[in-house]
């Protein structure tokens, strides 16, 4: 992966480059699903926070999770969720936007002093398209694009995963494009392209 295919990834829709990781462990807590697609939720997280070689914990001292990941069937379930409002600004018009436009997916994120992400919070609106789609690779693909915080076009025209046999596993030019996101050297957000060169580079000297 060179460095203009790292900037794209990072370059959104109104040109502007902004790249950001986590800067605390990842501490998860996923809602509305059963035993066994949680199990499989947090092993998604596991599995992707070790390839980064980023930490997992229990609980994050200022919002306890920090990785919200929330399942249901219908946008105005959202306004329910106790305290849900504090947590994402403009909660009200939000769902309203994402009910009109019919979206069945949609990802915030928060940033602390350094621009480093502090919090995501995932909605997943299980439609006939996403329930069809296998646990797992809900489950990888949802995790990969909250680890870090990607263009807003990065994956509308190739998705992040492939197939290998019968088994759905992250494409190998993301999953060292992420392992370079998180070495210590490099700084934990970025707005000037540059840090492309900087994350292109890491690549190579990590392979």
């Amino acid at each position: 992966m060179g460095p203009e295919d790292v900037e794209t990834l990072f370059t959104r829709g109104d040109g502007r480059f902004v790249f950001a990781r986590w800067g605390r462990p990842v501490c998860p807590v996923v809602f509305g699903v059963d035993d066994a697609t949680l199990a499989v939720v947090k092993s998604a997280i596991e599995a992707t926070c070790e390839l980064a070689g980023h930490e997992m914990g229990e609980m994050d001292a200022e919002l306890g999770s920090n990785l919200m990941m929330f399942f249901f069937h219908d946008w105005a379930e959202l306004p329910e969720v106790p305290g849900l409002d504090r947590l994402v600004p403009d909660l009200g018009p939000l769902v309203e936007r994402l009910t009109q436009a019919e979206a069945n997916q949609y990802r915030f994120f928060r940033f602390d002093e350094r621009g480093a992400i502090k919090a995501c919070f995932v909605f997943l609106r299980m439609d006939q398209h996403l329930s069809a789609v296998p646990a797992h690779t809900l489950a990888l693909s949802q995790i990969v694009q909250s680890m870090l915080l990607w263009s807003d076009r990065a994956f509308q025209d190739r998705s992040p995963l492939a197939v290998a046999g019968e088994t759905t596993v992250l494409r190998p030019d993301i999953a060292a494009l992420m392992r370079a996101a998180y070495d210590p050297v490099l700084p934990h957000a970025a707005q000037d392209s540059a840090h492309a060169l900087r994350l292109a580079a890491r690549i190579g000297a990590l392979q």
